[in-house]
């Protein structure tokens, strides 16, 4: 399904609290922080009655383009459902407000790897690459866990074209929803065994991190880490997430 771009600057002045909330980030910790280890964490983005609201969303159908069930392809155990456009409008705040914060740290990486080509500062103009190249259909989605529930170590890839970083907010509250259920990133280092990080959210809370690989800066130069992410085990509950993916899928 093709995107209305048209809607999305409508969208972006949405939820003007926010926007508020995001300008006061501190974007250049944030920055530091994907550098050093390809993830970052920031304060709450999405209100307690926010995060309600899109885990009660869950259940209509109609806003969704598709379902998967982890375990029929070997993915781990729960689902997730990718929605349709036009997207929640806290969600599409969210997607085009961060995507220029991004944007920079994304082309520095891409120099540093040699690759060609330039990310546009706004998500629009990226999206409308996307969806020249055949990859028109929206990626955010929505997670869930029960008990045993997990999710497998893995990269979100939708097709040639590929923005570098995505972010998780949790929506459900560690401890009174859910046991269990901790998000995992690991770094494949060349010739080194892998590094993992369990990254500790709060509802409302993200992570920011890498999609694929970035630079890390070695003795002959830049060379490629790649990440792949995860969430363990769910010992009790119900865990839900929001994922925003800033490509759109083949």
């Amino acid at each position: 399904m093709s995107r209305p771009l048209q809607r999305s600057r409508a969208a972006e002045t949405a939820s003007p609290p926010l926007v508020s909330t995001l300008d006061q980030a501190d974007w250049a910790a944030i920055q530091c922080a994907l550098d050093a280890q390809g993830y970052a964490t920031t304060t709450a983005l999405l209100t307690h009655d926010e995060c309600r609201e899109l885990v009660a969303l869950y259940n209509e159908d109609a806003r969704f383009r598709s379902r998967v069930v982890m375990q029929r392809h070997a993915f781990g155990r729960g689902e997730y459902k990718y929605l349709n456009y036009p997207l929640p409008p806290v969600i599409e705040a969210l997607r085009q407000s961060i995507y220029p914060r991004l944007a920079p740290i994304a082309n520095r990486w891409r120099q540093a790897l040699g690759e060609p080509g330039v990310f546009p500062p706004a998500l629009d103009a990226f999206l409308a690459e996307c969806h020249a190249a055949g990859q028109p259909r929206p990626t955010p989605l929505l997670l869930r866990y029960g008990p045993d529930d997990y999710n497998c170590l893995h990269q979100d890839l939708y097709g040639a074209l590929a923005f570098p970083l995505q972010l998780t907010v949790l929506l459900s509250e560690p401890g009174r929803d859910f046991t269990g259920g901790e998000f995992v990133l690991v770094e494949q280092r060349p010739r080194a065994q892998s590094k993992a990080e369990v990254v500790p959210l709060a509802p409302g809370e993200a992570v920011i991190f890498t999609v694929n690989h970035r630079p890390a800066r070695g003795t002959r130069g830049w060379y490629r880490v790649a990440l792949r992410h995860g969430v363990s085990r769910v010992r009790s509950g119900s865990r839900h997430t929001l994922g925003v993916i800033f490509h759109d899928a083949a």
